[in-house]
C-alpha cells in the first residue's frame, strides 16, 4: 500500500505540473471560416431567434442538457471540513475530469465566495439557464438538505446532491451484493449507520425504501431514537420517526452489539475500535466510507472478525466510492430528461450497480464493480428508463 503522504506529494507535484486538471473549450475540430459564420454571426442570429421561438429547443440547439454545475461553499471537503472555495477548487476540478472521462459531461467546478443559504440558492437559480443539472457538493450539514429542497422546487433541472444521492446508490449497491455472500436478508439484519449529515440521511431514506427494518443511526451525541431532545434537527427528527424501532439508546459502541452491518459515513477516522467490531453478530459487514482516512482500516476490521469489509478509498479493494456513481447517473438522468431525483430513481441505480458484477465474480474482496466497468452506464440507464416514469 502506497503512504498517505507519498500519495499527497505526488497528487501537489502533478496539480502544480498541469496548473489545475481541467480546460474547458470548443466541441468541435478546428473551423473554417464558413463555419464560424454558422457558429457566430451572422449564422447564429436565427439559431437564438429559434430558442427563443420554441423554448424546449434549448436542449437541442445548445450544450445545455450536457452541462452540470458543480456547486459548493467550501464548507465540507472530503474530511477536511471548513477549508473555503479556493482549496475546494481542486476537488470540484477531479470531480469534472470524472464527469467527461467516463460521462462524455462537461462540467463546471462553481466555487462559491459565500456560506449564506439564501444567496447560494439565489446563485444557483441565477445561472440555471446554462446547465442541464446541478450537482450540489461538500456543503456543510443540515443548509444543504435545506438547499437541495428548495432548489427542486425553483428551478425545472434535476439538483443531484452526490454526497446524499451518490453515496447511498453506492452503499445500498454494496450492501445488497454483501448480503448475498453473507447469506443474510436486508428486513432482518441490525444496520448502524454513523453519521447524521447529508450522506447518513441519504442511506437511511435508501435502505428504507429498500426494506430495512432494523436501523439505527448514531451521531456525536449517540443513538437516535423517537423522543431524543438533545442535538436534534428537523432531518433528525425524520430519522428518528422511522428507525430505531426498539429505541436502543447510548453510544456507537454499546447500539454496535449484535449488529450485523456498520456503514461509516461520520467524517471521523479511527472512530470503531477493534473491540467494537468483535462486538458484531457473526459474518459482520464493515463500510468504513469516511475519507481520506475510514472509521477503521480493513486489516483491523479483519482481524476482528468482520466477514466483508469495504471502504472509500482506492487503496484499498471494495470500493465504495460515489465516484462508481455520479457520472454514469447523472448521464442516464440528462440522456432521460429527469426533472426530479426521486427515491425509486436512486433504488433502481443501486441495484443496476448491483448486477454489473456477475453473480459467479461476486467473493468477499469485489463486492462492487469498478469505476471504469464498461457495463456501468448501460445498465444504469436501462434501469432509469424502465424504471422512471415521467
Amino acid at each position: 500500500m502506497v503512504s498517505s503522504s507519498e500519495i499527497a506529494k505526488k497528487s501537489i507535484m502533478l496539480h502544480k505540473k498541469l496548473k489545475g486538471t481541467i480546460l474547458l473549450g470548443k466541441k468541435s475540430r478546428n473551423l473554417s471560416i464558413k463555419e464560424i459564420q454558422l457558429i457566430y454571426t451572422p449564422g447564429v442570429a436565427a439559431v437564438s431567434k429559434e430558442v427563443f421561438d420554441h423554448p424546449e429547443k434549448k436542449f437541442v440547439l445548445t450544450s445545455k442538457r450536457n452541462n452540470v454545475a458543480i456547486v459548493t461553499d467550501g464548507t465540507r471537503i472530503l474530511g477536511l471540513g471548513n477549508i473555503g472555495p479556493y482549496a475546494a477548487m481542486p476537488v470540484m476540478e477531479g470531480k469534472a475530469i470524472l464527469y467527461k472521462q467516463y460521462a462524455g459531461i462537461t462540467a463546471f467546478p462553481i466555487c462559491l465566495g459565500t456560506t449564506d443559504k439564501k444567496e447560494i440558492i439565489q446563485t444557483i437559480t441565477a445561472i440555471e439557464p446554462v446547465f442541464g443539472a446541478i450537482n450540489l457538493e461538500d456543503i456543510e450539514s443540515p443548509k444543504v438538505l435545506e438547499i437541495s429542497k428548495e432548489l427542486q422546487e425553483k428551478i425545472p433541472i434535476p439538483v443531484f446532491h452526490d454526497d446524499r444521492h451518490g453515496t447511498s446508490v453506492v452503499a445500498l449497491a454494496a450492501l445488497v451484493n454483501s448480503l448475498a455472500l453473507v447469506k443474510k436478508q436486508l428486513n432482518s439484519v441490525k444496520i448502524i449507520v454513523a453519521g447524521a449529515g447529508s450522506a447518513g440521511v441519504g442511506i437511511t431514506e435508501l435502505l428504507q425504501f429498500a426494506g430495512c427494518k432494523n436501523l439505527i443511526v448514531v451521531d456525536s451525541t449517540g443513538a437516535i431514537y423517537k423522543g431524543r431532545r438533545k442535538n436534534m434537527n428537523q432531518y433528525k427528527n425524520e430519522i428518528a420517526a422511522h428507525t430505531n424501532p426498539k429505541r436502543e439508546k447510548g453510544t456507537l459502541e454499546d447500539v454496535m452489539k449484535n449488529a450485523d452491518v456498520f456503514i461509516g459515513v461520520s467524517g471521523i477516522s479511527n472512530l470503531v475500535t477493534e473491540d467494537t467490531i468483535k462486538s458484531m453478530k457473526k459474518d459482520s459487514i464493515v463500510f468504513a466510507l469516511t475519507n481520506p482516512e475510514p472509521e477503521i482500516y480493513p486489516p483491523m476490521a479483519k482481524k476482528a472478525g468482520a466477514k466483508i469489509v469495504a471502504t472509500g478509498s482506492y487503496q484499498f479493494n471494495n470500493r465504495v466510492n460515489n465516484a462508481l456513481v455520479f457520472p454514469y447517473l447523472m448521464r442516464a438522468i440528462l440522456d432521460h430528461g429527469i426533472q426530479k431525483i426521486d427515491t425509486k430513481i436512486l433504488y433502481a441505480a443501486a441495484i443496476a450497480v448491483a448486477n454489473t458484477i456477475p453473480r459467479k465474480q461476486l467473493h468477499y474482496e469485489n463486492i462492487i464493480p469498478n469505476v471504469g466497468n464498461k457495463n456501468l452506464q448501460q445498465n444504469i440507464s436501462r434501469a432509469l428508463k424502465r424504471f422512471y416514469k415521467k
